[in-house]
């Protein structure tokens, strides 16, 4: 069970890189926390934002939690030149995982595991910096094949590839013990 102060930092971790409203159930189930006790753990946290007059704020509204800047700030964000758009789609998200653990891959690899066209979701992915080109594999034709950059570590807060969560161990060759009933 994690601690009061981990939860709170847990919960905040949540609803910044959600970036829209975060249904107070779907926070207990996240967070694996009663739903009184999140109630007080979320209010606490409120309170604290309030306090240090930060920037941001965690608004409660509809059963939902939300992290938005606050309303005295917006006219600093209005001479922003324009709000960068992070949010990827499912298919997106799919690619970039590919990509990530099977790199370097050649598009025609990532259709044959996905079973649909990917051009342009690698237009997409490469126009947000997440992918490149990395040149060209030793075979015929010689298709192009694609990486992930720098700002795709930076941005899922990795220092390497090494550092990419690891995958569920290939099972194929585990097979499960045969027992007969009463011989056991």
């Amino acid at each position: 069970m994690l601690m009061r102060d981990e939860i709170k930092a847990a919960a905040e971790a949540v609803l910044f890189v959600r970036g829209e409203q975060v249904p107070i159930d779907e926070l207990v189930e996240i967070l694996d926390v009663p739903l009184l006790d999140l109630k007080g753990i979320m209010q606490e946290l409120m309170m604290e934002y309030n306090e240090k007059k930060c920037g941001l704020q965690i608004v409660f509204e509809d059963y939902t939690y939300l992290m938005c800047t606050r309303a005295e700030y917006s006219d600093f964000l209005a001479r922003m030149n324009k709000t960068v758009q992070r949010r990827l789609s499912p298919a997106a998200m799919e690619t970039l995982a590919l990509i990530a653990y099977q790199q370097p891959v050649t598009r025609a690899e990532i259709e044959s595991i996905r079973g649909v066209k990917s051009d342009k979701v690698l237009n997409h992915l490469m126009d947000k910096g997440l992918i490149c080109e990395a040149g060209h594999k030793a075979v015929l034709g010689k298709p192009i094949v694609y990486a992930t950059t720098q700002e795709f570590l930076r941005i899922f807060g990795l220092a390497g590839l090494k550092d990419l969560p690891r995958l569920e161990e290939d099972k194929k060759n585990v097979r499960p013990i045969n027992r007969r009933r009463g011989n056991d």
